[in-house]
């Protein structure tokens, strides 16, 4: 059996150079690296956040949706992260994806075309109805919130 999904992805904009489609890095990579759609450097500052352009839009089949993530190196090596992450892109959405990047770092990080800025793994959603009850079955842990289940 294939595991594999086909997307349709458009480029939202036309580039003289234009960037490579999103792909898995390494056989069993679980993300498709996002690249940031810039055509100057971007400088962010410590603490800035900015919305970078992918230049991309999907066609996620229903029953998907596409999680936007953090890359790792990214944020060990210069400490910029992203903010609500992962952040989803729903299967009606066409519009571009954009990632929500921040500098935890205390120095500026400058961002160029074609930098790998994310990550966006395609997974299964449950739809799911809520039933209201006047009372929750009763679990060993039962309403302890954080922290609650050990240090």
């Amino acid at each position: 059996m294939d595991p594999s999904l086909t997307v349709p992805v458009r480029r939202v904009r036309a580039h003289p150079d234009p960037l490579p489609l999103p792909r898995h890095e390494t056989e069993h990579a679980a993300g498709l690296d996002l690249r940031a759609d810039i055509d100057e450097e971007w400088v962010l500052q410590p603490l800035e956040r900015m919305a970078v352009p992918t230049g991309l839009a999907f066609a996620l089949p229903p029953g998907f949706e596409g999680q936007v993530r953090p890359r790792s190196g990214l944020a060990l090596r210069h400490g910029v992260t992203c903010l609500n992450s992962p952040g989803t892109v729903d299967a009606d959405y066409r519009g571009e994806v954009q990632v929500l990047l921040i500098n935890l770092s205390n120095t500026p990080f400058t961002l160029r075309r074609g930098d790998r800025v994310a990550q966006l793994v395609v997974a299964p959603v449950t739809a799911t109805v809520l039933r209201e009850v006047e009372v929750l079955d009763v679990t060993s842990r039962g309403d302890g919130g954080f922290g609650s289940t050990g240090r």
